[in-house]
């Protein structure tokens, strides 16, 4: 049984301009101690996606549709919870790295306040007690000499060190879900190696369940189990990881695939890349979004738009286009 399933959300902004649909009937499985990567480029929705489960989307911007059952037995739909209710479950159950770590923390307090107040928030536990298990949390996330980091201020810490202290953070409360933002983003190739081979270990020893965002398909190499593709406000394929990098078979999923570097190099010696631009949310075009940049568009492409199928076993793209062992 799933962890998280998320069932046909849909998230749209009202602007002077007019409405954009950010998510459009997004569903997918959170299994439980497993990591689902999803992947896109800027403004397809993956951060909209992650951030209305936890009622982060606010006005102009409202959930429209679906649902997001946390624990299947419980039927508890984080997307017709109160604030309050949700109160209860952010930083507790589900708990967010986001993007910058310099951002994410306030550069007037410590380190160890930061997270003493997270576990204060949703522990019955007095403040000594707290700062033991922000020092032991900081220790477990490799942050060395902990005792003295806990009394740092943010601008005192590396990239690196922050980054660790924002999963100490997130991790400290044992929640079941870690929603990790483009995490690494922000980090150089071996930080982010380090950061991404202590999320798999804290996440081998709590069974934790992580909802991973990106773009970068190195990273998705690195730690997923399951991955989702978003293009335009939509799902357009969802795979086991090996699955994926064994045989991408959506045209945008191929083409970010063609687009990565070789250690060989194209004969021309310059990447290839993916024609066109996103389009504009105020004007997706009509039927597929992605026909304008596809090679394998045909007229049908234009009319109506793919729905996700099954092409291979466990394995679902949406494109008309393309042949499958039938409908998912």
């Amino acid at each position: 049984m799933a962890l998280l399933s998320i069932r046909n959300l849909s998230v749209e902004f009202h602007t002077e301009e007019g409405i954009v649909r950010a998510v459009d009937e997004v569903s997918f499985d959170i299994p439980r101690g497993k990591t689902v990567c999803l992947v896109g480029e800027s403004g397809c929705g993956k951060s909209v996606s992650a951030y209305s489960l936890l009622g982060l989307v606010s006005p102009p911007g409202r959930v429209v549709g679906g649902e997001a059952i946390l624990d299947g037995a419980t039927k508890q739909d984080l997307l017709q919870l109160s604030e309050k209710e949700l109160r209860s479950i952010r930083g507790n159950r589900i708990s967010m790295i986001f993007q910058e770590p310099m951002t994410s923390l306030n550069p007037v307090f410590t380190i160890g306040d930061q997270i003493i107040e997270a576990i204060l928030s949703h522990q019955d536990i007095d403040k000594g007690a707290a700062r033991e298990k922000a020092i032991s949390m900081l220790k477990r996330v490799k942050i060395p000499a902990a005792e003295q980091r806990v009394n740092e201020y943010p601008h005192q810490l590396s990239g690196g060190m922050r980054q660790r202290a924002l999963i100490a953070m997130a991790l400290v409360t044992e929640p079941d879900l870690l929603i990790a933002d483009e995490p690494t983003t922000a980090l150089d190739v071996t930080i982010q190696a380090q950061i991404l081979e202590l999320l798999k270990e804290l996440q081998t020893d709590s069974g934790l369940s992580v909802l991973f965002i990106t773009h970068d398909l190195g990273v998705v190499a690195e730690i997923a189990d399951e991955v989702v593709v978003m293009y335009a406000s939509r799902i357009v394929e969802k795979a086991p990881a090996r699955e994926l990098f064994a045989s991408p078979l959506h045209p945008y999923t191929r083409g970010l695939f063609n687009s990565l570097p070789s250690l060989g190099g194209n004969a021309d010696g310059r990447l290839q890349t993916i024609e066109g631009s996103v389009p504009d949310p105020l004007s997706f075009p009509t039927g597929c979004k992605f026909w304008p940049r596809c090679e394998l568009a045909v007229d049908g492409c234009r009319r109506a738009e793919p729905l996700l199928r099954t092409l291979a076993t466990d394995h679902l793209a949406a494109c008309d286009v393309l042949e499958g062992d039938g409908d998912g």
